[in-house]
């Protein structure tokens, strides 16, 4: 790690990139807020993470999908201020519970997060993802026939792109083997152009520099502080604070490090809250952490923090540059969707290791119980409405409930 040279850590930042570009777009395209914005808050957030946390974690933030039916509500009944202050809300509950985590202390926090509580949580963050990789990638699941479809040139694309990073990190040699992703998504590329399947009409109509006028006029609008609009927003960061534990955690395992002892998931936590607050007053959705890019780290194996950091310097020119932007967008949903096969696999595979390197014996009805019940209900519940536009995941759910049962269930059975 401490042999690469800037350029390979600029292309290993590229790659970063391209790991977080289509979730942290897809936010603001969903919910009708700008695209540039949303990667220029990504970029910020990101850095301004880094500062709070030491430069010790490498995590990329991008927008978050949690905030999504709360964005898209408040956005068309009170208009982007009110959007900006009801972010901004959610980034201050953030910093409280960092707070709240620092009073408590490290060990206490840590003591509700054992191995048959991470290493199941960790399966179903990768999981959870897995239908989202296979519908990139062309399959797609009918529900009123109960029949499954395929898009035959996007399965070809998909299938090609993983074929080359297996083949990339298998057989690679040198600085070759750190980029498979980048390579697959070239040679995904050409190939989806040989098939016609991609449109670079977008690429000749961008201008070169600078922002849209609608992206200035989303920066330069002043926040609103409507109290329905941070009743929408601002309470779901107190959802994905069990979230925000297990991507830390998982981030945690595949670099081989303790990040809730140093620098202290309490600061994780705050690196968040500032971020989101940053992305508010820019007009761009809640910041989290992104599970695409712990799983190019677990690829790559490449775990040094510069890069992420350069990565988001991209991300913050890339919010300026339209003609960039565009050829970014132009690349098919087929390739993203054959990386991300490969990417959210990885990330459960990290929650087998966690089990395995922690020795945790099934023999015990104990840790039967916990895991069986993380894997069920993680993966098969989507979203509950409990209120309003304030939902719970089935991953939230899941993590409270290995959280409980570990403190609830007598360790000798």
């Amino acid at each position: 790690m401490n042999t690469l040279t800037g350029g390979k850590k600029a292309i290993l930042g590229f790659q970063h990139l391209l790991a977080m570009f289509g979730a942290t777009v897809l936010v603001p395209i969903l919910t009708g807020m700008d695209t540039s914005v949303a990667l220029l808050s990504a970029g910020l957030g990101t850095l301004i993470f880094h500062l709070v946390t030491g430069r010790k974690v490498p995590v990329f933030l991008g927008s978050s999908f949690a905030f999504i039916g709360a964005l898209a509500m408040t956005l068309s009944q009170y208009g982007i201020g009110a959007v900006k202050g009801g972010v901004i809300g959610a980034g201050l509950v953030y910093i409280i519970m960092a707070i709240i985590i620092q009073l408590a202390g490290a060990e206490k926090v840590r003591s509700f997060f054992p191995p048959i509580v991470t290493g199941p949580v960790i399966i179903v963050i990768g999981l959870r993802l897995s239908p989202v990789a296979l519908s990139m990638a062309g399959y797609s699941f009918d529900g009123a026939t109960s029949m499954g479809h395929v898009d035959a040139e996007s399965i070809i694309v998909a299938s090609v792109v993983i074929l080359t990073m297996v083949a990339i990190s298998i057989f690679a040699k040198g600085f070759f083997k750190l980029v498979p992703i980048l390579i697959s998504v070239i040679v995904g590329y050409v190939t989806a152009a040989l098939m016609g399947m991609v449109d670079t009409t977008g690429i000749m109509d961008a201008a070169w520099l600078g922002m849209a006028g609608v992206s200035w006029e989303t920066v330069t609008t002043l926040p609103e502080f409507n109290i329905s609009a941070i009743t929408a927003i601002a309470p779901i960061a107190m959802v994905i604070f069990i979230e925000h534990f297990g991507d830390i955690t998982t981030n945690g395992a595949v670099v081989g490090k303790d990040f809730f002892k140093d620098p202290g998931v309490h600061r994780t936590m705050l690196g968040d809250g500032l971020a989101t607050v940053i992305a508010g007053f820019l007009g761009g959705p809640a910041n989290t952490t992104y599970s695409e890019n712990t799983g190019v780290l677990a690829v790559t194996k490449v775990y040094d923090p510069s890069v992420l950091r350069l990565a988001a310097i991209f991300a913050v020119i890339l919010s300026m540059i339209g003609k960039f932007g565009a050829l970014i967008n132009s690349i098919p949903t087929a390739v993203m969707g054959g990386v991300s096969i490969i990417l959210f696999g990885m990330i459960a595979s990290v929650g087998v290791r966690t089990m395995v390197e922690a020795q945790l014996d099934f023999a015990h009805s104990r840790n039967l119980i916990i895991s069986s019940l993380i894997l069920v209900t993680g993966i098969a519940i989507d979203n509950i409405f409990v209120w309003g536009t304030l939902s719970l995941s089935g991953l939230a759910i899941a993590a409270f409930l290995g959280i409980v049962l570990n403190k609830l269930l007598p360790s000798d059975i």
